[in-house]
C-alpha cells in the first residue's frame, strides 16, 4: 500500500495541502490494506506532503492493523480517551504545527467529526480530496482485479444456487435464505447488499424487497446479489422465466439483452462513459419500452459496489484500462413484471471482459 500512500502525498505537496484525514473504512482500507468497522467508534488516517502519516482506530484493533506491516504511528486509544487531542499531541510531537490547508472526505465526514478535526488547527482551508481518491481508486491493479473476479464467480454461484431452489410454491424469502445459506459455506461473511429474490409482478420493482410471495408457473424470477470478499465486491443480476414464458415477456427480455450487447460492444478504453447508457436507451427506447428503463446504465465497482463513477448519460469522462464497472439495462413493467441483466465489468486494453459468467440467455427453468 506504500505506492498509494506515496501518491498522496505527492498530491498533497503539488496541491499545498498541508494535511489530509481520511474517515472512510474504504479509503482506510484502500491506504492501508486493513478492514475494519469501527461502529461509532473514530477511523481516520491522517496524511502529510512529507511527514509520515499517522492511523487512529480503537486500540483493540492496534493489532490487526500491524499485522497488515503498518509500520507507521498508530494512534490507539480506549473508550475513554479523546482521540481528536491524541491527534493533536502527535502532530505536536512530530512538529507539524503549520497547517493551513486541510484535504478531507467531504461525502463522508459528519458534521460533528468535521467541527472535532477542524478545531486542530486556527482557521485552516478545507479542500475537498475525494476526487483524489476516486481517480486513485478507478482503476484497478492485478491483484484487486483478482479479487474481483473471485467475488464475481461468487455471485455466479449464488445465481445458480437461486435457480436450483426454484420449485412452485416456494417463497422469495425461502430461496434468498438458500443462497445466502451456501454462500456462507462458502466462506463469504457478508453480502454486498440486500439479496433480492422477486417473483412475478414484484420483479417490475427496480428495487423490490423480497417477502412471502411464493413461485408459480410463468413469473419472472429476478435475482440481484453480490459480496464482499477479501474487500472487494461484485453485483450481478439474472432474470429467468418459471416453466413457461409468454411473448411479451420474451420480447422485454430480448430488448433487455440487446440493449446490455449494445453496451458491452463499445466497452473500450477511451469511449466517453455516457454513451454505454445511451446505447443501451436508445434500444430500449426504440422498442417502446423508454418510461420503464427508470434508472442509469451502472455504477462503478471495487471496494464499494457503488462507487465512482456514475456510469450516466450525461457523463463524459472516458473509460480506462483497468476500470470495472456494471451494465445493467432493465424494463419493469408492474403488470407482468420486470426484466434486469446486470454484469460486472473490466476494460481490458483491446476492450472489456465480462468479470460474470452466468449465461444470459433467456432461460426458463423448468
Amino acid at each position: 500500500m506504500k505506492h498509494r500512500l506515496d501518491e498522496l502525498a505527492a498530491y498533497l505537496k503539488e496541491t499545498g495541502i498541508d494535511a489530509a484525514f481520511i474517515n472512510s473504512p474504504e479509503n482506510f482500507f484502500y491506504l492501508t490494506g486493513f478492514l475494519t468497522d469501527p461502529h461509532e467508534r473514530l477511523l481516520g488516517l491522517v496524511v502529510f506532503p512529507e511527514a509520515d502519516p499517522m492511523a487512529v482506530l480503537p486500540g483493540m484493533e492496534k493489532a490487526q492493523l500491524q499485522e497488515t506491516g503498518w509500520s507507521h504511528e498508530i494512534i490507539g486509544y480506549a473508550d475513554h480517551e479523546n482521540p481528536w487531542q491524541m491527534i493533536k499531541d502527535s502532530m505536536n510531537q512530530a512538529g507539524i504545527t503549520n497547517v493551513h490547508q486541510v484535504g478531507i472526505e467531504k461525502e463522508v465526514l459528519s458534521y460533528g467529526r468535521s467541527e472535532s478535526f477542524f478545531a486542530l488547527f486556527d482557521d485552516a482551508e478545507v479542500l475537498d480530496i475525494e476526487g483524489k481518491l476516486n481517480e486513485m481508486r478507478v482503476v484497478k491493479d492485478e491483484q484487486e482485479i483478482a479479487v474481483l473476479k473471485e467475488a464475481a464467480e461468487l455471485a455466479d454461484f449464488g445465481v445458480k444456487v437461486g435457480t436450483e431452489a426454484l420449485n412452485e410454491g416456494v417463497t422469495e424469502m425461502e430461496v434468498l435464505a438458500a443462497i445466502e445459506y451456501e454462500l456462507k459455506k462458502k466462506g463469504v461473511a457478508q453480502m454486498s447488499f440486500s439479496t433480492m429474490v422477486l417473483f412475478g409482478e414484484k420483479s417490475g420493482h427496480p428495487h423490490g424487497n423480497p417477502g412471502d410471495r411464493r413461485l408459480k408457473e410463468g413469473d419472472l424470477v429476478l435475482f440481484d446479489l453480490g459480496v464482499v470478499w477479501k474487500g472487494y465486491t461484485s453485483d450481478i443480476t439474472r432474470t429467468f422465466a418459471f416453466r413457461s414464458v409468454n411473448e411479451k415477456q420474451k420480447a422485454i427480455y430480448e430488448t433487455v439483452l440487446e440493449a446490455l450487447n449494445a453496451s458491452l460492444t463499445i466497452s473500450r478504453p477511451g469511449t466517453r462513459i455516457g454513451d454505454l447508457d445511451e446505447a443501451a436507451r436508445q434500444v430500449i427506447t426504440e422498442a417502446g419500452y423508454g418510461d420503464k428503463f427508470p434508472h442509469r446504465i451502472g455504477h462503478g465497482l471495487g471496494i464499494n459496489v457503488h462507487e465512482f463513477p456514475s456510469m450516466s448519460h450525461l457523463n463524459d469522462g472516458v473509460l480506462k484500462e483497468g476500470m470495472t464497472y456494471t451494465l445493467e439495462p432493465g424494463i419493469y413493467d408492474p403488470e407482468i413484471g420486470g426484466v434486469r441483466i446486470e454484469d460486472d465489468v473490466l476494460v481490458t486494453p483491446e476492450g472489456y471482459v465480462t468479470l460474470t459468467e452466468t449465461p444470459k440467455e433467456l432461460t426458463i427453468i423448468k
